[in-house]
């Protein structure tokens, strides 16, 4: 089985994850408000684990150059703030607000460029070896988890009935395939793409862990629940490490 083929398997199953809102709408809020918490901790933890124990030492030991390498972990650190500014910052505030549509479109927009990015680090991370794609389809994988249940309710909340809101999850969901597609094409034709793409993915992945989950744990007030979740996170860290030595 190609790279190619693994990578392509990786991102149909990570769009697949889309479909976690039907497991939403048979869970009780309760139950919900408890898993929430734990997947966001070991998201966290999973994606600072994945940059710092794979994308940057591989990006590093791959290509040497190490501030360049973190020039381009910085950038991707920008051109996610941009991301999520631009495209799902867009929220109505106002009192008596008649539609909240448009955050539902904007949501889409926004997770597929999101998506689609996300496909082109599959793409390159396989390329370079199944020892390192693993890993960040793994990373991305747990991100995704509560990222769907979220913008499923996010689309609820915007008006969508249940089923449109499923399908359009999905098909935004699906655009990390194409985004395999084009990193695949992009790391055939142009060379040394991956010493951009690599340290690139790290600054993404090290951005939403610190701007997007992290904050989330911070917001939980009770004590026991919020050393759970810090356990959970290190176990990612401790996770992600151990896979870094056993590959």
């Amino acid at each position: 089985m190609t790279n190619f083929t693994l990578s392509l398997l990786a991102a149909i199953g990570i769009s697949l994850l889309s479909i976690t809102g039907v497991i939403v709408l048979a869970l009780k809020e309760k139950v919900i408000n408890k898993i929430i918490m734990l997947f966001v901790g070991f998201s966290a933890g999973a994606l600072l684990g994945g940059a710092f124990f794979h994308l940057l030492p591989e990006a590093i030991e791959e290509f040497g150059q190490p501030v360049r390498i973190f020039e381009y972990t910085l950038l991707g650190i920008c051109f996610f703030f941009i991301i999520e500014r631009v495209l799902r910052w867009h929220h109505c505030h106002e009192v008596g607000c008649e539609t909240h549509k448009h955050l539902g479109h904007l949501n889409l927009i926004g997770d597929g460029v999101h998506n689609l990015i996300d496909g082109i680090i599959i793409a390159s991370s396989f390329a370079v070896s199944p020892a390192l794609g693993i890993p960040v389809v793994l990373s991305i994988a747990l991100h995704e988890i509560p990222q769907e249940i979220g913008d499923f309710g996010v689309l609820l909340y915007s008006g969508f009935k249940k089923g449109k809101a499923l399908l359009y999850n999905f098909i935004s969901a699906s655009t990390v395939i194409i985004g395999v597609i084009i990193g695949h094409f992009l790391v055939n034709r142009i060379e040394g793409v991956n010493m951009f793409l690599l340290p690139f993915a790290a600054g993404g992945f090290i951005y939403i862990a610190a701007s997007d989950l992290i904050p989330e744990l911070h917001k939980e007030k009770n004590l026991k629940k919020s050393l759970l979740s810090f356990l959970v996170f290190i176990l990612a860290l401790l996770f992600m490490l151990i896979i870094r030595h056993e590959t």
